[in-house]
């Protein structure tokens, strides 16, 4: 009988990168090219880690221009570079790689390898956004798997998102197989509470007060340093 899997499923933006400035940098484009008034700062914060689609629609933009919008969106975010490089200074990026690995992460990552549990990146970026991130970051060779949003909007939330990605893998809940998700935001915590999963909240990423703990993440870290003994603890349970 094959051995149970331990599976950790990780969000992407505001859990393993510091992506706001380029989502953020990305959207003031988007909204300055389809003039529409920019967000205030709060508001667009709140633009990373839902689908995009959501948060247009959350500020101002009509349900017919939705479409426009996230295509604009995906031109400044994935295709064209038109923001300084912080990794390279005087190079010019777009806005998937206006980012950069949080500190930590990649140690974090080696131990719970380590230890053997599967590493699945889950994220409601879109897959074909989320793997050259992942590549040119360094990431996909950290992680078991990458599983994201797709291109035709059919799969967008984090439920579709793990659900995928354990359809994909062969995780069987009835066979012992376990997982994890960690995650920064609302949608992680909601995601999982449809699954039939826990989430642990990452308190170095985006997420407002009190927010993790609203939609029911059952614990939160503070610290990029505490991932691997949270992860242990709780499958030790």
């Amino acid at each position: 009988m094959a051995e149970a899997k331990r599976v950790v499923l990780l969000d992407l933006d505001g859990t393993l990168t510091d992506s706001a400035a380029g989502i953020i940098a990305s959207i003031r484009k988007t909204y300055e090219e389809m003039q529409i008034p920019v967000p205030d700062d709060a508001e667009l914060r709140r633009f990373v880690g839902p689908a995009i689609s959501t948060s247009l629609r959350r500020n101002d933009v009509p349900e017919e221009r939705i479409e426009e919008g996230v295509q604009t969106y995906r031109k400044y975010y994935s295709q064209r570079a038109e923001f300084d490089d912080p990794n390279q200074p005087g190079n010019k990026v777009p806005g998937n790689l206006f980012n950069s690995v949080f500190e930590g992460i990649p140690q974090q990552l080696a131990q719970l390898r380590e230890a053997g549990y599967l590493l699945m990146i889950a994220t409601c970026k879109p897959e074909y956004q989320a793997k050259p991130i992942c590549e040119h970051f360094g990431l996909t060779d950290m992680v078991d798997g990458i599983y994201g949003a797709s291109k035709d909007n059919t799969r967008l939330t984090k439920e579709q998102v793990i659900r995928y990605a354990f359809e994909s893998f062969g995780f069987d809940a009835e066979d012992g197989d376990r997982a994890l998700m960690v995650g920064d935001r609302w949608t992680d915590a909601d995601g999982a509470v449809a699954c039939g999963l826990d989430c642990l909240g990452c308190g170095w990423g985006y997420a407002e007060p009190g927010e993790l703990t609203e939609h029911g993440a059952y614990r939160i870290i503070q610290k990029v340093s505490e991932l691997n003994a949270a992860v242990q603890e709780y499958f030790a349970a």
